[in-house]
């Protein structure tokens, strides 16, 4: 006991030193040790889900082997039955046995993490037998084409009809704008996915799926108008399902500021509504923002999980459905690191930006 004591004051000290030094720099690192931490746990609890779920890969592939079989006869004797199905018991055995899933799911776990940290490889795909990293690099970046352009627009209209809207407090087009933001919130969004789908399927303005045919290589400047005419509908209701939340906080955080003493005190001074609504309100509002907007991209992608299943689009939340639905594991494994990354890493990245943007922070 007296030796561990002495061990970590021996680590400890040179930490104080450090942490005092430089106190953001101790938290990023404090942060992503926790990050790691919580990932490691997060990879053993998804093992230990998947091996409580009834049944297995193996099941659903000979399942599907049997129904794609074809009777060659339409009486078969008991003898040969029992027979078939010792065989196929056996057959269920050794792929098992090759794919490693008789083994506890803990030892599963670790030598997953042995062949990543070691072998950087996620794996094959147990129902597709491709790579991992190459499914996942094929969807990733069409996920995140249309989720970064959804969060620019959120971003951009939530600020500007926010900050507008908190101007005109208490007028008609307030009340409305209110009204449509708390309307298209609370909208269930498959519903709104589905009408949009309906609506381009009975006028043909808007293609029914959210992806061209054609590759982006074949033809790269046709394929940018292409997609934009796939996406727009898709889009359109994310952005809607997105912006009401947004706009009613940046609204009631500029109200909230506009009525701060510092804000009578700037007016005394004779300084023009512009300058107090957009040099000194305006940038009191991103901390919340910033706060709120950790999980926002995260959020984003599980919320884009219906909007690519309804319309046909390759990203990565389609391909984690057709994973847990198959129970791929080393598939589901690697898609849920990637969004516990997108998670953990967006909350370190909010914290430094609002020591940046607000001086009164500090980590000590």
């Amino acid at each position: 006991m007296a030796f561990l004591r002495k061990l970590f004051a021996t680590v400890a000290a040179p930490w104080r030193a450090f942490r005092a030094k430089s106190p953001l720099a101790s938290f990023i690192i404090g942060r992503v040790i926790t990050m790691i931490a919580i990932l490691f746990m997060l990879g053993w609890a998804l093992f230990a889900l998947m091996a409580l779920a009834p049944g297995d890969i193996v099941d659903q592939m000979m399942t599907q082997q049997l129904l794609n079989q074809t009777s060659t006869s339409q009486s078969m004797n008991a003898a040969s039955t029992t027979g078939d199905n010792n065989f196929s018991q056996e057959q269920m055995a050794k792929l098992r046995e090759e794919l490693g899933l008789d083994k506890p799911f803990t030892l599963q776990y670790f030598s997953w993490l042995n062949r990543v940290l070691i072998h950087h490889d996620l794996g094959i795909s147990l129902i597709s037998r491709t790579s991992v990293g190459f499914l996942i690099k094929s969807r990733i970046i069409n996920s995140l084409i249309l989720n970064i352009i959804s969060l620019i627009f959120i971003t951009i209209f939530s600020f500007l009809l926010g900050v507008y809207f908190s101007s005109k407090a208490g007028t008609k087009i307030d009340v409305a704008a209110t009204f449509f933001a708390l309307f298209f919130h609370a909208f269930p969004g498959i519903l709104l996915l589905i009408l949009f789908q309906l609506f381009a399927s009975a006028t043909s303005l808007f293609p029914v799926k959210g992806y061209p045919d054609f590759p982006f290589s074949s033809a790269p400047a046709q394929f940018a108008f292409s997609y934009a005419h796939h996406i727009f509908l898709p889009l359109l209701a994310s952005f809607l399902g997105g912006i009401g939340s947004i706009m009613r906080m940046i609204r009631s955080t500029m109200l909230d500021q506009m009525g701060m003493p510092y804000i009578t005190a700037l007016r005394a001074r004779g300084i023009s509504e512009r300058r107090v609504y957009l040099n000194h309100a305006f940038r009191n509002t991103l901390n919340p923002y910033i706060t709120g907007s950790a999980n926002l991209l995260a959020s984003l992608f599980s919320g884009s999980l219906l909007l690519e299943i309804i319309f046909a689009y390759p990203g990565i939340g389609r391909l984690m459905y057709e994973a847990v639905m198959q129970q791929d594991v080393n598939l589901v494994l690697a898609n849920s690191m990637f969004m516990s990354v997108l998670v953990l890493a967006g909350m370190v990245i909010s914290d430094i930006l609002l020591a940046i943007v607000d001086p009164r922070i500090r980590y000590k």
